[in-house]
């Protein structure tokens, strides 16, 4: 992987013939009582803090077989420091015209409200389809102000192909049909995992540290250590929806637990 350019917003990556660009929809800020323990308990030390800031990204891909792809679409409207997704496709000379493709990790308010820009208008008006896991269709149905999308919706299974050297993967655990993919370039193997760390700053080194909005955290736990042990040991590039920007690095193993080294 080469790192073509990067700026707080933005950063574009080079695989064979292929581009991967990480980009910041903004960030939420979250109560810091929703990192738990493995009982379901807050951390005691990091609950004291108040609050946390989560990175909010999407990736886009292009390259043979990829043009026009995107990999979630942030929070547009949903808060007011996210819905910074336009502004950042500019920054990355990407039209919002081109994407065709969305490909979803899951259907809560910050990875889907971005089809809509903060002031109401469609983001991206060649959509042709809206990729998500069968059991996230529910979800997303129920987000009203996205009803113009339903004819988009096309469901996927685990290990369904999306696109040339794209493919979807099942991460269970933290909402209903979470999903990653997986895209193998010439040179690397990338994995987009959305939710499964929210905190990187502490979850890489434990784990077992899961998050209030999981909805089985024990599965979500199990998700999260199985993603990290895979990566480490393959070498993965792994692609956050709340990694801190840039957004993409790789695991590393670190004594008994693992480490993360941004891109």
């Amino acid at each position: 992987m080469i790192v073509t350019f990067r700026t707080d917003n933005v950063l574009g990556c080079t695989a064979g013939a292929w581009r991967v660009w990480s980009l910041s929809d903004g960030y939420v800020e979250m109560p810091a009582d929703l990192l738990r323990d493995p009982q379901n308990k807050p951390v005691p030390q990091v609950a004291q803090a108040g609050a946390l800031r989560l990175s909010v990204n999407c990736f886009a891909l292009g390259g043979p077989g990829v043009d026009g792809i995107l990999i979630d679409s942030g929070g547009g409207g949903w808060a007011s420091t996210t819905g910074r997704l336009e502004q950042t496709l500019a920054e990355a000379s990407i039209d919002p015209a081109s994407i065709t493709l969305l490909a979803l990790t899951h259907a809560h308010q910050d990875h889907v409200y971005g089809l809509l820009t903060p002031d109401g208008r469609v983001l991206f008006p060649n959509l042709k389809a809206i990729v998500i896991a069968e059991e996230a269709v529910k979800g997303f149905l129920a987000e009203t102000n996205l009803s113009r999308f339903q004819s988009l919706l096309k469901p996927v299974r685990n290990g369904d192909q999306v696109a040339e050297r794209l493919r979807a993967v099942a991460l269970p655990g933290h909402a209903p049909g979470h999903i990653g993919y997986t895209f193998d370039t010439t040179d690397d193997r990338f994995l987009f995992f959305g939710d499964i760390v929210h905190v990187p700053v502490l979850q890489f080194g434990n784990p077992a540290l899961s998050w209030g909005y999981d909805d089985d955290q024990a599965v979500a736990r199990a998700t999260r250590q199985k993603a990290f042990r895979d990566a480490a040991e393959a070498g993965t590039l792994v692609a956050g929806a709340h990694l801190g920007r840039p957004g993409v690095g790789r695991v590393v193993h670190d004594g008994g637990a693992y480490g993360y080294e941004p891109a």
